[in-house]
């Protein structure tokens, strides 16, 4: 019950911001519900609403909110529209991200940040954002200030980069499905930043996206296990422990994702019929909605205006990197 009256006000907050956009969405269907919802969330969240009360509400929204809206979405997705990514973009996905932690690692150094720093960073921006870095701080014996500042500059990096690609792809792509979302979802940090970039460009490049980002999260365990092994590669026994924790699940993949999987292999077997694929589908969307609201509810500009000048340039170059190799590797592959 105390949870209860702790998530309330950020939560309602957020879901009647969300509300609003959908409203709004109606007046300028090109914006849509979902750029506006994250726009206004921006505005309220700096001008009126940011009191300690109301953030754990946001949090639950940002985070369980989108995890549902992932679940459903499932339902309303086949193997076979899984099965789009193919060869070419599962290679695509493999090499974009080590290029990122390989990039990230060697930039950090270069600028004189700590091996503890660097590996956070890497494994945020490769694959996703706050949820890697909370899974390998522990691994690699980080300090919560460290892995506070990695948080914070890897969420302000895909905030920019949120609103960036969607203009970058106009450009080079003309928002065509498979490039834009392989662009998008291949190279932001967080979930929801995928999503409410997708969304800003259309539906189907939304959860395209949101697969190729999932394929990504999927490949946590590998890395938080590779920076764990290189950390204490000189100490077999800790080592073995980090084994055995991936293999006791203490490492786990997301519970959304296996989520995302059993509702999408139901609808491809038949067990989720198309009427209510259509209701997931249209629950998904609102509870994605009321997410980017949250989103942007926490956005705090005054963060992204007062980071020092050597982090913010670690975020400048990796966002650079990312987006490079990204144009590049679908040139190649896709």
């Amino acid at each position: 019950m105390k949870n209860i009256k702790e998530i309330l006000p950020g939560l309602l907050v957020s879901v009647c911001i969300g509300l609003l956009s959908i409203f709004l969405s109606r007046f300028v269907p090109k914006l849509g519900a979902a750029t506006i919802s994250i726009f206004l969330g921006m505005l309220v969240g700096n001008l009126f609403l940011s009191q300690d009360i109301f953030q754990k509400g946001y949090k639950f929204s940002e985070t369980d909110l989108l995890s549902y809206s992932i679940v459903l979405l499932g339902a309303t997705l086949s193997i076979s529209t899984l099965m789009e990514l193919g060869a070419g973009g599962i290679l695509f996905i493999i090499v974009q991200m080590t290029i990122t932690i390989v990039g990230a690692l060697y930039i950090g150094k270069k600028l004189g940040f700590g091996q503890n720093f660097r590996f956070m960073m890497a494994s945020g921006n490769a694959v996703c954002g706050s949820s890697a870095i909370a899974a390998t701080a522990p691994v690699i014996d980080a300090d919560d200030k460290e892995k506070g500042i990695a948080i914070t500059i890897v969420n302000v990096t895909g905030i920019f980069l949120m609103f960036l690609l969607p203009i970058i792809a106009q450009f080079l792509y003309k928002h065509s499905l498979m490039p834009t979302s392989a662009l998008i979802g291949g190279t932001l940090q967080s979930v929801g930043q995928v999503v409410a970039s997708g969304a800003m460009v259309n539906e189907s490049v939304k959860d395209l996206s949101t697969i190729f980002k999932i394929v990504r999260v999927i490949l946590l365990v590998v890395v938080v296990l590779i920076f764990g092994h290189i950390k204490h590669k000189t100490n077999e026994e800790i080592v073995e422990e980090e084994v055995q924790d991936v293999k006791k699940g203490k490492i786990n993949v997301p519970w959304y994702v296996i989520g995302f999987f059993i509702t999408c292999a139901l609808f491809s077997m038949g067990f989720i019929s198309n009427d209510v694929s259509l209701l997931c589908k249209a629950a998904s969307n609102k509870l994605e909605i009321f997410a980017l609201a949250a989103i942007g509810l926490r956005v705090n500009v005054k963060d992204l205006i007062k980071q020092g000048k050597a982090v913010s340039l670690y975020g400048l170059f990796v966002g650079l990197l990312q987006i490079i190799s990204a144009v590049t590797l679908i040139w190649l592959f896709l």
